[in-house]
């Protein structure tokens, strides 16, 4: 039986649709990349914001109606929709054969069997995380980078996140399991390794008895083969002396970090139920600056949350003049059904949440534009990531991007490389979030 799946979401679920990969491929299923071929088409979806949820219910819809006019036998509901909303899958879209939840990827090809032997609707999420052993991981594509998944769920239960009550309880990943992965990794040809989770900063905290992510990335550092490496979800209040120590002597670690903070106003970040406030995210960005010169930090922000007012909204945008981070990303609030904040009564209109993410946006581009001038002349490692059909040019990354969300540098070079290749380039000039730059021979 041929076996399709379609990924959508974040990029920890793409490790969970590799795991279930290496799944059916370790049972000798036959694998595709093509829907129409396919005999089961199995979708990861995501529903951590309104967009997320509605791309996975849409493609739940588009496959069924592949699946009552062409060959494919079996639809499957797989990740966080399935998790949430397992029994409205089964009831609302009929031609979904079966439900697997976040708990319970490990089934899949169990599952499967079943499906053949004739079973319907089955659901598969559990209450509770059961732990799969090392399940085998297929990558499912042929890249230089490849993520490593260190922990899963979340302690936290900010008032607008979802993913506690989908994911479940925080758990860290063994480390010798999380080293065998890399390693095997790194023998597939991967030189650089982003580490992801709902939150890294805390890894170990809950199996070792305290934060263990400098460890990690000190023993992740001596695997052979991998050049760079890049952690993301990094909560402010949580970044301690190990990380810090390890961006001072750990030169594999890119100088940069992920450190969501989705506000800057003391009264919204109360209200969302961080657990920080506005003087002590500035405090740990000073520090990071100072104690690691050159750090990219990246962060994400919500615009129009639940009783901001427009005072909060002129402080988020004075902060990011002010401290001009190098990448920021804005989201409009989502009121996700089941958490504190959609219940909250000073809910903001929509027009007014993309007005003011569209400020925050436009503040952050002058900031963005004013790094990428001050750029122009010096030399930076870049990544290769591909090339462009028909040129000679090639498109990288240096430290400060991470694949698929930051910006890209477009190098001139009439060598024939390939990605994954590290090269010493010189940035000539930028086009909008982009650099454009030349290979050079000399050292940095």
């Amino acid at each position: 039986m041929k076996i399709c799946f379609v990924s959508l979401g974040c990029d920890k679920n793409l490790v969970d649709t590799e795991k279930m990969l290496g799944i059916l491929n370790s049972e000798g299923y036959e694998l595709t990349d093509d829907e129409e071929s396919a005999d089961a088409v199995i979708v990861n979806t995501c529903c951590f914001i309104h967009d997320a949820k509605k791309e996975s219910i849409e493609t739940l819809l588009q496959l069924s109606e592949m699946k009552q006019n062409g060959n494919l036998k079996f639809l499957i509901a797989a990740g966080c929709l399935a998790q949430r909303y397992k029994d409205e899958i089964i009831k609302e879209i009929p031609e979904v054969d079966a439900v697997i939840g976040t708990y319970a990827c490990g089934e899949i090809a169990a599952v499967l069997r079943s499906l053949e032997n004739r079973e319907k609707g089955l659901v598969r999420t559990g209450d509770r995380y059961e732990d799969h052993g090392d399940i085998p991981r297929m990558r499912s594509s042929i890249s230089h980078y490849s993520y490593l998944k260190i922990a899963e769920g979340c302690d936290k239960r900010c008032t607008y996140c979802i993913i506690p009550y989908i994911r479940g309880t925080y758990r860290s990943e063994p480390m010798e399991r999380l080293m065998d992965e890399a390693r095997r990794l790194a023998d597939s040809g991967v030189n650089e390794l982003i580490l992801v989770a709902q939150e890294t900063t805390i890894y170990g905290s809950d199996i070792y008895g305290k934060n263990m992510i400098g460890e990690l990335i000190d023993r992740l550092c001596s695997i052979e083969g991998i050049r760079w490496i890049r952690i993301m979800y990094c909560y402010p209040e949580e970044i301690g002396e190990e990380l810090i120590n390890a961006f001072k002597k750990q030169p594999k670690l890119c100088r940069y970090i992920d450190m969501p903070i989705q506000h800057i106003s003391d009264r919204i970040l109360q209200r969302m139920g961080r657990r920080t406030n506005g003087t002590q995210i500035r405090n740990m960005i000073e520090r990071l600056r100072r104690e690691a010169p050159g750090i990219a930090i990246r962060t994400s922000l919500i615009a129009g949350f639940p009783g901001e007012t427009e005072e909060d909204h002129r402080e988020l945008v004075k902060f990011i003049e002010d401290y001009k981070l190098d990448r920021v990303g804005v989201f409009t609030y989502s009121r996700e059904e089941d958490t504190p904040a959609a219940k909250m009564k000073d809910q903001i209109r929509e027009t007014v949440k993309k007005k003011r993410r569209k400020e925050l946006m436009l503040a952050q581009q002058k900031v963005v534009f004013e790094k990428n001038e001050a750029l122009k002349d010096r030399v930076f490692t870049v990544m290769i990531d591909g090339k462009i059909s028909g040129e000679d040019v090639y498109i990288g990354r240096t430290y400060m991007d991470a694949p698929d969300i930051d910006g890209s540098v477009f190098v001139e070079s009439g060598k024939d490389l390939i990605s994954g290749t590290l090269l010493n380039v010189r940035i000539r000039d930028y086009n909008g979030y982009d650099l454009i730059g030349t290979e050079v021979e000399e050292d940095l």
